[in-house]
Order: C-alpha cells, then sequence, then structure tokens
C-alpha cells in the first residue's frame, strides 16, 4: 500500500540570501489516493519544481479506500511529518483524514478541489462521486492500449510495412529519443511508429511511400549525440572508438539527416535541450495545426 521513494529534482543555481548560498532542504510529502496516485504524483512533481533547492521525500498510499487502509495510512504520515495532499472522493473518509492531519497539526490538501469547483460552477454540473472516475475503461483507454501496442511493434522500423496506420511517424539518426517519444505520444493515445536513419544506408523505401501521415524529423546538436552515445556504449560495457561517436561522423550523420527533412518538406525538432514530454507536446502541435518546414 505505501511506497517510499526520495525525489529529486534538477534545479537552478545558489540563490542569494544575505550573500550566503541556500542549502537544499528536504521534506515530506504524504500523497494519499483512492485510486493510483498517479494524477496526485504527477501534480506534486509539477508543483515542487517551482521551488529551488527543495527535495521532497514522496510518501504514496495508493488505493486507500477503507478506514482501516486509511489508519495504517495516518500511522505512517504520524511518523514522517511533513505535507499530506490527497485526492479522497468519499466524504467520510476526506473527513478522517482531515480530522488526522489536524491532529497531527499538518497541512492537508485536497489537490484537484479547487479545479473541479472551478469546473463545477461554470458547467452547472453536478460532481461525480465516483472513486477512479479518471480511469474508467472507455474508448480512451482502448486506444491508448493499442496504441503502446503499435508503438512497440514498429519501434525502430519494425513492422514497416503498417506504416499507414502511424497518426506520426518519427524518423532520426540513433539516439534522437525516438522510442521513448514514440512511448510517450502512445500514452497520449496516438499511434507513432519510428525510423532510424543508419549512417551508410538508404532509407527505408517505405518511409517515402507514406501518404498524408505526419513525418517529423528529429535532430540535436553532435556534442549532445555523442555524449548519449558514449553513456549508451558505457551502458553496455563498450568502449572501443568508432564512428557511432566519432565528432566528423556524427557531424556527418546530422548534416545527411538535415538534407533529407529539408528535400522531402519535412517539419524538424531539434531535441538537444528538450525534454521528452516537450518534443511530445510539439508533435502534437504539429497534429493539431500546421506543418511548417522549419524547427519548431
Amino acid at each position: 500500500m505505501v511506497k517510499h521513494s526520495l525525489t529529486a529534482h534538477p534545479q537552478g543555481g545558489d540563490e542569494e540570501r544575505g550573500d550566503r548560498p541556500r542549502v537544499s532542504t528536504y521534506f515530506h510529502i504524504h500523497l494519499v489516493s483512492d485510486s493510483t496516485g498517479e494524477t496526485l504524483n504527477a501534480m506534486a512533481r509539477a508543483v515542487c519544481a517551482r521551488f529551488n533547492d527543495v527535495l521532497p521525500i514522496e510518501h504514496i498510499y495508493a488505493l486507500i479506500r477503507s478506514t482501516r487502509q486509511l489508519e495504517r495510512a495516518l500511522e505512517e504520515i504520524a511518523g514522517a511529518p511533513g505535507v499530506v495532499m490527497h485526492t479522497i472522493v468519499d466524504s467520510g473518509l476526506r473527513a478522517a483524514l482531515e480530522d488526522g492531519c489536524r491532529r497531527l497539526e499538518m497541512p492537508c490538501i485536497a489537490a484537484l478541489d479547487p479545479v473541479v469547483s472551478a469546473m463545477s460552477r461554470y458547467l452547472g454540473a453536478k460532481i461525480s462521486t465516483r472513486v477512479g472516475a479518471q480511469h474508467a475503461l472507455d474508448n480512451d483507454y482502448f486506444d491508448r492500449i493499442e496504441a503502446l501496442n503499435y508503438a512497440i511493434a514498429n519501434d525502430d522500423g519494425q513492422g514497416g510495412q503498417d506504416l499507414d496506420q502511424a497518426d506520426v511517424v518519427l524518423v532520426g539518426v540513433s539516439r534522437t529519443s525516438k522510442t521513448p517519444t514514440s512511448i510517450y505520444l502512445a500514452h497520449r493515445g496516438i499511434r507513432s511508429a519510428n525510423v532510424p536513419l543508419v549512417p551508410g544506408q538508404d532509407p527505408p523505401a517505405k518511409l517515402f511511400n507514406v501518404k498524408g501521415k505526419l513525418i517529423v524529423g528529429l535532430t540535436a546538436s553532435p556534442d549532445r549525440l555523442i555524449q548519449i552515445r558514449r553513456n549508451r556504449l558505457l551502458s553496455l560495457r563498450e568502449d572501443r572508438e568508432s564512428d557511432y561517436v566519432d565528432v566528423e561522423a556524427v557531424r556527418s550523420e546530422i548534416i545527411q539527416a538535415r538534407r533529407l527533412f529539408e528535400r522531402m518538406g519535412w517539419p524538424v525538432i531539434d531535441v538537444t535541450r528538450r525534454s521528452i514530454e516537450e518534443t511530445a507536446a510539439a508533435i502534437m502541435n504539429l497534429l493539431s495545426g500546421g506543418r511548417g518546414q522549419v524547427d519548431v
């Protein structure tokens, strides 16, 4: 029921407080959910990322749906004072959690309440009290599962005959985040295939026969690619030098890829300084809008 994890968010430089650098602060944050806890966890991380030099120690209590489960969670919370956030729907359990936090003198935040209340007022609609409503097995859920299966089957040039079934095809040299971006898009219900550009080999003919689909070129700076590739080789315990990490060879790969993207008129995304989420967001924007021929 309970999982403890230390999450360290990348932070900016030290801020001055009376000419003294500020020391990183650790604190406990307790996330209590009657569902999977994914929504709450994402919200908590997004909020904590707004603070410099703050490192949350997360305690996640998922599927809290009975008084006994809540009592166990409160026992854990009492042992590590901090901030409590929750998405509990059941009014009885909510009241018990809030009462327990008052006794422990800890802040208790109903994370979704402000947004839900505002939406309810605007829509004039009654608020649902169904637990885990966002995880219903609806069409969107099955679309995401199908998209994930498709991304796996069409990863790194596999299953190329199915490119016509894709919503988007990602093209790029090795280590330009094609696979993780495809998987992220799949979790948004978007069918994404990816095709690698291999030095010394022509791109697969099937890539040029795809009609009416968004094809996006992914690129990165030579320095960034070499760094990622070296780390990949280290993870494989491979330390021999090769064109895979040679500066001139990598630059040539990128230039050839750029020329292909320009010749085909495909939009290009430079992933050098982008997270997977940012790259996926740019692709989703392309899917819903224009398809320019310059970097986005």
